[in-house]
């Protein structure tokens, strides 16, 4: 099915009905990176818990009874999703609430555990803001020191070794994405948790290990057993659940630290109190399922629509393409495609705005405005200057098509066209 706006469609999976609130009916959506629609069934789930699970989930009533069973299944649905136990996954509002709740409680317990000694944080310097401006903000209250690990230009990602290399005796965290937002590459965080572990086992305090999934989940498998990390983030709105996400903490409050940053009435076992918001966790449970059913199907898919895309690409642009998301040994997210269009008039917010059909971005959402300077993180992975201002990001999504791809490389090159005949 075509993720273009326009109406209802069926969709690939399920048959059910994808229908597309916008106001420009021909215009196709390729920023599934930045966020997805909702699923028509994670919909339902919703509108259902909206309707019959409306109660207080700590109340005894008929309808709190009900949201309480909803937030139980919907628990152990995100659990079973990431390879984890229902009593490891914490509900918060988003994933910036849970990557700051992670950065809190690492500076949290080793302060409380070493006296004297400051907290030391390792990231990488791509990470989202939700983890860089956090780490920032703890370095410049004098709370911690944090080490921002660069990325290789040569494989985009970050490397074992120099991960390794940062760490002090007063470390207390390493926190590297599972996958970058805008170039699509994978992160070696199981080899780094591996190293950090083996390390660990000389510790008084161990350093804990996290990893923003965001971007990863519902594109690719994600098992925390499999990446032995401690707390993983788990984002709804990127895989077609509502604004709402979820930490896994591996043993909460026993086998790992969690300390609250909220205080409140109780909810969550005090890890993350406040009335539980039962139809958005209602929705991220159902769509959890889906890519517990679904996930080798979607990821097949999109890796078939991003490869076309690519093709179709290279064929029409010929040498006057770059691709910033192709480094030589990495792996890449199945549905990103990080494209420059070479030319002193193809900045890439300029080819977006001449644009009539292509919806997408230049990098990650939350930076949109600053769409005239190139990406920090394309610079930070290697990109030239110039090549860097002419990024397009486009990230397929699991029903977009083959026809949608024709579509929107035909409109990239009308906008191409206009641009440089307007020289």
């Amino acid at each position: 099915m075509a993720d273009r706006r326009d109406g209802d469609a069926k969709g690939a999976f399920g048959g059910h009905a994808f229908h597309f609130a916008e106001t420009n009916g021909d215009r196709i959506y390729m920023d599934y990176n930045a966020t997805t629609p909702l699923e028509p069934q994670v919909m339902q789930a919703v509108c259902e818990a909206l309707q019959d699970a409306w109660g207080n989930p700590s109340s005894s009533y008929a309808a709190g009874v009900k949201a309480k069973a909803i937030i139980k299944q919907a628990r152990e649905n995100v659990a079973r999703m990431v390879g984890g136990k229902a009593e490891d996954i914490i509900f918060t509002s988003g994933g910036t609430e849970a990557n700051n709740m992670v950065l809190h409680t690492a500076v949290e317990h080793f302060t409380r555990h070493q006296d004297g000694n400051l907290p030391h944080v390792i990231t990488s310097n791509v990470e989202h803001d939700s983890v860089k401006l956090a780490a920032e903000r703890l370095q410049r209250d004098g709370k911690a020191d944090v080490t921002f690990v660069p990325v290789s230009t040569a494989t985009g990602r970050v490397e074992v070794d120099d991960v390794l290399a940062a760490v002090r005796p007063n470390t207390c965290l390493v926190s590297i994405m599972l996958a970058n937002n805008e170039t699509g590459v994978i992160m070696p965080v199981r080899e780094v948790c591996q190293r950090v572990q083996v390390l660990n086992q000389r510790r008084h305090v161990r350093i804990l290990r996290h990893t923003d999934a965001a971007q990863a989940v519902g594109k690719i498998p994600v098992d925390v057993c499999d990446l032995g990390v401690d707390y993983l983030t788990i984002v709804g709105h990127k895989f077609y659940a509502p604004r709402i996400a979820a930490l896994f903490v591996r043993g909460p409050g026993a086998t790992t630290p969690l300390y609250p940053v909220l205080v409140g009435g109780g909810q969550e076992r005090n890890f993350r109190p406040g009335t539980e918001n039962t139809p958005m966790i209602a929705g991220l449970g159902k769509a959890a399922e889906l890519v517990t059913n679904h996930g080798a199907a979607y990821e097949r898919h999109m890796l078939d629509t991003r490869v076309h895309l690519e093709e179709r690409l290279k064929a029409t642009f010929k040498d006057k393409l770059h691709f910033n998301s192709h480094f030589a040994g990495s792996d890449c997210l199945p549905n990103t495609c990080n494209v420059s269009l070479l030319g002193a008039r193809l900045q890439g917010w300029r080819v977006l705005s001449h644009c009539r059909k292509l919806l997408a971005s230049v990098g990650a959402a939350c930076h949109s405005d600053r769409g005239d300077r190139p990406s920090h993180i394309l610079l930070s992975c290697g990109v030239r200057e110039e090549v860097a201002a002419n990024a397009l990001r486009l990230s397929v999504g699991r029903r977009t098509s083959r026809e949608d791809v024709e579509q929107v490389v035909q409109d990239l090159e009308k906008a191409v066209k206009h641009l440089e005949q307007a020289e």
